[in-house]
C-alpha cells in the first residue's frame, strides 16, 4: 500500500498535543492521547516527535507564538512602531491585554501556562521558555528599555499566575497602576 502524503500532519499533531493538555494537563499527554485526539496513526506521533519533550516543545513554541501574535496585533506594537509609547498608554494597553487574556476563555490561558511551567521539570522545554521572555521583551523593548521590558514581562506572568492559581478576578485598574509604577521607575533610572 503506498504512502498517503499527509504534509499537514505533523501540525496537527501539535495541534492535538496543545488540545490533551488543555483538557488533561501535562500529566495527560502521551504519544497516544495525542494519536487519538489527532487521529493519526501511533506511529505519526513518534515519526514526528520522538520524545514527549520533543512534542511539549512544538507544543510551547506554538503556544508562545499565539501570544506573542496577541501583542503584535495591538496597534501600539506595530511593527515597526510609529514612535515609542508613553508610560501611561503602555500600561494601559499591557492591562488591556491581561485583561483579554485572563477573563476570555480560561481554559486558553491555563493550558498555555501549563506548557510554560512544563519547563520547571523538564529540561528539554527550559530554552523555549526563556524564548518566550525574550521574544516578549523585544516587542516591548521599543517603548522602555530591555530591564524594564523584562520586569514587565516578569509582572505579566506574576499576574497570570496570581490569577489563575488564587480564582481572583482580574482587576484592570490595579494592573494598570502596577505597570505604570514600574515604567515610573524607569524613567528615573
Amino acid at each position: 500500500m503506498p504512502r498517503r502524503h499527509d504534509p499537514e500532519r505533523r501540525a496537527r499533531i501539535i495541534d492535538a498535543a496543545i488540545r490533551v493538555v488543555g483538557a488533561r494537563g501535562i500529566a495527560g499527554l502521551s504519544h497516544r492521547s495525542v494519536a487519538a485526539e489527532a487521529d493519526v496513526p501511533l506511529g505519526s506521533t513518534t515519526y514526528h516527535f520522538a520524545t514527549l519533550d520533543d512534542l511539549l516543545v512544538a507544543a510551547l513554541r506554538q503556544s508562545n507564538e499565539g501570544f506573542a501574535q496577541s501583542i503584535r496585533d495591538s496597534p501600539l506594537f506595530a511593527d515597526p512602531p510609529a514612535r515609542a509609547a508613553s508610560p501611561a498608554a503602555l500600561a494601559d494597553e499591557l492591562s488591556r491585554l491581561l485583561e483579554v487574556w485572563l477573563t476570555g476563555d480560561r481554559t486558553l490561558i491555563e493550558r498555555d501556562y501549563d506548557l510554560y511551567l512544563a519547563a520547571l521539570r523538564r529540561e528539554a522545554v527550559r530554552p523555549i521558555a526563556a524564548e518566550w521572555v525574550t521574544q516578549a521583551t523585544d516587542l516591548l523593548t521599543p517603548h522602555t528599555d530591555p530591564a524594564t521590558a523584562r520586569a514587565l514581562i516578569a509582572l505579566i506572568d506574576g499576574i497570570c499566575l496570581q490569577s489563575l492559581l488564587t480564582n481572583a478576578p482580574y482587576d484592570r485598574g490595579w494592573a494598570r497602576e502596577m505597570f505604570g509604577r514600574l515604567l515610573a521607575g524607569s524613567a528615573t533610572t
